[in-house]
């Protein structure tokens, strides 16, 4: 039987690869502007802390985790979301004695036992940031800002962002009972997931996709009624500093994102042309996470971009860019023999950052010429008889078709002269 990739993980190939690392390399220099520095989790942790810190009554818990028992008897699963994880690290590592906030960026796999399609895969890759330390809404816009220059820096359009507040643990009792007295008389209606929820996690029936779901709770009581004078300050506050930034946004009162672990601030950022896959952000504030797993009380927002999406959202605006992986040089050999030299060659140009390949199929000139230009190689190296009794090589160079005989000592300077006139260095590969 063939052995394909498992249901929900994709292959990104090196023609797709490069993509990924142009994305990660404006995640890198967008978080170091922001001061927001690296941090890289293990992929799988102990159960109980995704338990605790997402909650048991989410969907991501409750249905879509991959838990499995080690050999030592030990519950772990592979992470689903990062945040957990970071907090996790912040604790265990005492990074609350640096000075704070302690600002943290990362980008790698998640993992959720999930129905595949576009843009949602088993398997799927984040960037998120994390912002621990400090309880003010300006932490809050800056978040949403990094969030906002991150996808417009690569070109989207047509972006929303949504913003609520999910209140605290003060408030969020009232607006529970109130909306479970507005929804009571439709609970045999709605589905087998929101009726779970309304005694568990009533809020959450308000983010069911269920369409039968959305027209019941379509006129239940707004958050925002019930908030305590806390958080409603601190929604004023933040859309206060959104306006002044210039931030166009909106309050959507059924935000209430899919984690339990968020207080006061939610958003998500949606690019609308995705359809049902449309939300390509979204994140809010968890002050209580870091107490509900084992620390002392310590405010913290943070975000999650899914990068499959935002590589969906940049094919269809067409803004992949034209990304070449272009050679600088291609060693030819007109016979075996002349291999070691053409191998020392490679060598001392590779250490000198030209990149650079050669033959090793033993095929004739004329196919290595053909490989040179697959290749996109600027400049060919022939070494054959004449040039080996030299020490010297034939440079060809591919552009203008002008051949030159020279040393071989002498072509790297060469090399690496033309390569900075063209801004052709292998770095930008």
């Amino acid at each position: 039987m063939e052995i394909g990739a498992p249901r929900g993980t994709k292959d990104i190939l090196p023609d797709s690869s490069r993509y990924w690392r142009y994305i990660e390399q404006t995640v890198q220099k967008l978080c170091r502007a922001y001061a927001y520095q690296e941090i890289r989790t293990p992929i799988f942790e102990h159960t109980e802390l995704f338990l605790r810190g997402i909650g048991e009554t989410t969907d991501i818990v409750s249905k879509e985790m991959y838990t499995f028992n080690d050999r030592g008897g030990r519950s772990v699963t592979l992470r689903p979301e990062n945040t957990a994880s970071a907090v996790r690290a912040y604790l265990e590592n005492k990074l609350y004695s640096n000075p704070q906030p302690t600002k943290l960026f990362y980008i790698g796999p998640m993992f959720r036992y999930d129905r595949p399609q576009a843009g949602r895969l088993r398997q799927f890759h984040q960037f998120g940031v994390e912002a621990i330390g400090a309880k003010g809404p300006a932490i809050d816009a800056e978040i949403i800002l990094l969030a906002q220059q991150f996808l417009q820096s690569l070109g989207l359009t047509d972006l929303k962002l949504y913003i609520n507040s999910v209140g605290c643990p003060k408030c969020r009792p009232v607006y529970r009972t109130r909306l479970q007295e507005a929804l009571k008389d439709k609970l045999p209606e709605l589905c087998g997931d929101c009726k779970s929820r309304f005694d568990r996690n009533p809020m959450r029936i308000l983010d069911c996709k269920n369409g039968k779901c959305k027209e019941l709770s379509q006129d239940v009581p707004e958050l925002k009624d019930c908030l305590c004078e806390e958080c409603s300050t601190h929604l004023t506050e933040l859309q206060a500093l959104l306006t002044a930034a210039g931030v166009a946004y909106e309050i959507n009162p059924r935000l209430v994102r899919g984690l339990d672990y968020y207080t006061k601030t939610a958003f998500e950022i949606q690019y609308t042309p995705l359809g049902a896959q449309s939300a390509v952000c979204g994140g809010g504030r968890y002050d209580g996470l870091i107490e509900e797993i084992g620390g002392d009380s310590t405010p913290g927002i943070g975000f999650a971009i899914g990068l499959e999406r935002v590589i969906l959202a940049l094919e269809k605006q067409n803004l992949l860019p034209d990304i070449q992986q272009k050679m600088d040089v291609f060693v030819a050999l007109a016979d075996k023999i002349y291999q070691p030299l053409a191998f020392k060659l490679i060598t001392e140009m590779r250490q000198a950052k030209i990149a650079c390949d050669m033959d090793y199929l033993d095929r004739s000139l004329k196919a290595q010429f053909k490989q040179a230009n697959r290749c996109q190689a600027r400049f060919v190296a022939v070494i054959g008889e004449e040039e080996a009794l030299q020490n010297k090589v034939m440079v060809k160079d591919m552009q203008t078709g002008e051949q030159l005989l020279m040393p071989a000592e002498e072509l790297i300077e060469k090399i690496k002269t033309e390569m900075e006139d063209d801004g052709l260095r292998w770095t930008q590969c």
